[in-house]
C-alpha cells in the first residue's frame, strides 16, 4: 500500500499568520531590549574614559575605543593587545586580562571582575556612575 501526501489530510488549530505576527513581537521586544543595554554600555563607557580623563567621544569609534580601554587599563602595549584582541581565540583571553585589570584600575577586587563577566550591562553602569575612583593602571 502506496501512501501519498495527497491522501494525508492536515489540520491544525494554529493560524500560521497569528504565529507570524507573535514571533514579529517578540523580535521587537527582543531587539528594543538589546537596543537599551547597548545605549547602557555605551553611556557607562563614555563615562569611565572621563574618569579616566580620557575624551567620551572615544566610546563610540571602533577600534579606537578598544585601544582606549587598554590605555586606560593596561600599563604598556595599549595598541598591542588591541591587535591581539582582534585575533579569535585570542581575544576571550585578552578580554578576561582586560576585565580584571579594569576592576583593578578603579579600585574594585575580584568580586567586582567577577560580576563584570557574568553580568557586563550591571557592573558596568555600577563601575561608571558609582563612587569608584579611576586610580591608574594596576
Amino acid at each position: 500500500m502506496e501512501i501519498s501526501l495527497d491522501d494525508v489530510a492536515f489540520e491544525s488549530s494554529v493560524n500560521v499568520d497569528d504565529l507570524a505576527v507573535g514571533m514579529g513581537i517578540v523580535g521587537s521586544i527582543f531587539c528594543i531590549f538589546a537596543l537599551i543595554i547597548s545605549v547602557v554600555c555605551l553611556i557607562s563607557i563614555w563615562k569611565l574614559f572621563s574618569k579616566a580623563d580620557e575624551s567620551g567621544w572615544k566610546a563610540i569609534v571602533p577600534i579606537l575605543n578598544i585601544y582606549t580601554m587598554f590605555k586606560i587599563v593596561w600599563d604598556t602595549n595599549a595598541g598591542l593587545m588591541t591587535i591581539l584582541s582582534l585575533i579569535p581565540g585570542v581575544n576571550f583571553i585578552i578580554y578576561l586580562i582586560m576585565l580584571f585589570k579594569m576592576a583593578k584600575a578603579f579600585d574594585k577586587g575580584i568580586g567586582f571582575f567577577l560580576l563584570s563577566l557574568f553580568l557586563y550591562p550591571i557592573g558596568l553602569p555600577i563601575l561608571a556612575f558609582g563612587n569608584s575612583d579611576y586610580i591608574g593602571p594596576q
